[in-house]
């Protein structure tokens, strides 16, 4: 831990989940099934959780607020290539930016990147529970390594 001023300040490790916000759990997890692979980890009322390894995303029913311009999150996928077909069969929203980025019937802006071009990594025991077995790129390991991480 960090201190400042005299208290110690927590360091952030990672991201549990992304919650969003969609009109009806029955139609997310039909529309976001049309284009990956899911593992439904559970529902309780008025929400759903789609596992990803050691992380989640929460569909909570109930959009609130107007179609996101900015704000967003990042999916980490095998294929960015693969998905981008999947999109478009799925008649989702790919909009303009940098990378792979879509819209969601409900408004959400997802950015999509491929896991051997960026430095977020899983560990061995999450990839294998995963069934992925997946490299990263020399630019990705470089960036690992200047962190001192070595995968």
């Amino acid at each position: 831990m960090g201190v400042e001023g005299g208290l110690a300040r927590p360091r952030l490790v990672g991201i549990n989940h992304v919650a969003l916000e969609v009109g009806d759990i029955d139609e997310a997890l039909a529309f976001y099934g049309s284009i990956f692979e899911l593992t439904l980890r559970g529902r309780s009322h008025g929400m759903a959780f789609i596992d990803m390894g050691d992380q989640f995303v929460a569909l909570s029913r109930g959009r609130t607020q107007a179609p996101d311009e900015h704000r967003h999150f990042g999916l980490v996928v095998d294929s960015a290539e693969a998905t981008r077909r999947a999109l478009v069969a799925a008649g989702a929203q790919i909009v303009g930016g940098r990378g792979l980025n879509f819209r969601d019937p409900w408004g959400n802006l997802i950015q999509v990147v491929q896991y051997d071009e960026i430095q977020f990594t899983k560990t061995g025991s999450v990839l294998q529970a995963q069934r992925l077995e997946l490299t990263k790129t020399e630019a990705a390991l470089a960036e690992l390594r200047a962190k001192g991480i070595e995968p």
